[in-house]
């Protein structure tokens, strides 16, 4: 692997020449370039003599209407995805996590679906409060709450926080006292597992900001506090091992260490915590290297775990919670963008590779630089005949680790004005976007039945130099 760089991986001396210019070993050469790989994309997406559509609208007339780029979110699919984690987990709560994507539209839409929800911070907090989504049914995250958070928090009634310190659980009891108040509480634990994708270890990671261990005792330690603080109804505890997972081995790890303090403080102290959360981080398919669990068997899977795990425990099964995101909206979203300018560059022994410039970047994906993450995509707004070549899509900014997507084969004859999309965008893509280079935040569209409806509107220039007061 390249050497790290202050500035991201793609600084690193050799990071681009040791990027294999014949592609990962995984991507293979498509016997046509113009095929969809049907689990990448979101249900509703097609192709008709070459022109993808979502949802019944074709983005060449979606761009045409909306511009580019535009992140094109498919309300049928995400519904379904909603749904289906609902039905596989009836017997449990189902909490979107609402750092993937949160806007007004997608949470009235988990409300209808049934689905709980998450927030971590005042802002995702307020998207709740506007669309009217039922207090009750929120959790609230996040390793720093202010004060002011949390009375709002409270003020509002929401269904839990889940602390994530010792001075939190000062801060909250005193709180809900000055309110005349009480409040759900569930407690994050660190249970020394850590899952991304098909690996887990289980040493190292205690080293992180988040939750109390149950190693060192501050777990167990946690649970006395509050249940011992006025106010504070202790609900059980929670536990969240990584992101991208495809293994359930991580979540059986989990379980057991965290269902192991749950018989010890029922045991010890007396009390019987009626709930306990699993977490989230169910991957998706980014690419064809990736074979995500659908959620029936999800649930088939955790649930053998914890009431295997209960049993040897002598407990009784809690009320189980999950947090999917991701798995919700990531395939419910793809982006488009117009190609600017096509570059063959040559490369050390005689390799060449083909640069596809788009009118977007990392202002609107940063996963790609900032995670090293693998896309596909697709070319949209026409059919070719030409012979495949592998290409990289480039954004705009004026970085060199600004890349979409790092491999990808395309037809030969990709030009500018061609439309160029990227399945697998709705989780962290919007929501980690940013202004660089003064770029403008695209539009968010929805499309169901053929028909679009702006979910969040493209930002203005006006809209970025709002807080420049010298503007």
């Amino acid at each position: 692997m390249p050497t790290s760089h202050p500035s991201g991986w793609a600084h690193a001396d050799g990071a681009l020449s040791q990027a294999r210019p014949g592609g990962p070993h995984w991507l293979r050469e498509p016997a046509d370039p113009n095929s969809l790989v049907p689990i990448l994309w979101s249900s509703t997406a097609a192709k008709d003599d070459g022109v993808l559509s979502v949802g019944g609208v074709s983005l060449p007339d979606l761009v045409a209407e909306h511009g580019s780029p535009a992140y094109v979110l498919d309300e049928r699919d995400f519904r379904e995805r909603a749904r289906a984690f609902a039905d596989a987990f009836a017997a449990y709560d189902v909490f979107f996590a609402g750092k993937a994507f949160l806007s007004t539209t997608t949470v009235r839409w988990l409300a209808e679906e049934g689905l709980h929800l998450d927030v971590c911070s005042g802002g995702e907090l307020t998207v709740a409060e506007r669309a009217g989504f039922p207090m009750e049914r929120v959790g609230f995250h996040g390793n720093n709450k202010t004060v002011r958070e949390l009375e709002r928090a409270v003020g509002l009634g929401v269904g839990r926080v889940i602390v994530d310190s010792f001075d939190e659980v000062e801060r909250l009891a005193a709180v809900v006292s000055g309110l005349g108040r009480t409040i759900g509480v569930m407690i994050r634990v660190t249970a020394g597992v850590e899952a991304h994708t098909h690996e887990y270890i289980a040493t190292a990671h205690e080293d992180q900001k988040f939750g109390f261990s149950i190693a060192s005792g501050d777990a167990f330690e946690a649970v006395r506090r509050v249940e011992a603080a006025p106010g504070l109804r202790l609900l059980g505890l929670h536990s969240h091992i990584g992101s991208q997972i495809f293994d359930s081995s991580g979540f059986e790890v989990a379980a057991r260490r965290v269902l192991a303090l749950h018989a010890r403080v029922s045991e010890e102290l007396g009390v019987q915590m009626p709930e306990m959360d699993l977490g989230g981080g169910f991957g998706i398919a980014y690419t064809t290297q990736d074979d995500p669990s659908d959620p029936a068997q999800l649930a088939t899977e955790l649930t053998k775990i914890v009431e295997h795990e209960c049993r040897a425990l002598a407990v009784d099964v809690p009320r189980l919670s999950i947090e999917p995101g991701r798995a919700i909206v990531g395939p419910a979203m793809c982006t488009v963008y117009e190609v600017g300018t096509v570059k063959e560059v040559a490369l050390d022994g005689g390799a060449r590779r083909t640069y596809v410039s788009v009118d977007g970047g990392m202002s609107d994906n940063i996963r790609t630089a900032l995670y090293d993450a693998d896309y596909s995509c697709t070319l949209a707004s026409r059919a070719s005949d030409a012979p495949a070549i592998l290409a990289r899509v480039v954004g705009k900014h004026c970085e060199a680790g600004d890349i979409v997507v790092k491999d990808e084969f395309l037809p030969g004859d990709v030009r500018p004005g061609d439309l160029v999309a990227v399945p697998g965008t709705g989780a962290y893509c919007r929501a980690m976007a940013s202004n660089y280079n003064h770029a403008l935040r695209p539009p968010v569209i929805a499309v169901r039945d053929g028909k679009t409806s702006v979910v969040l509107r493209r930002e203005t220039e006006d809209d970025v130099l709002s807080t420049d007061v010298g503007a």
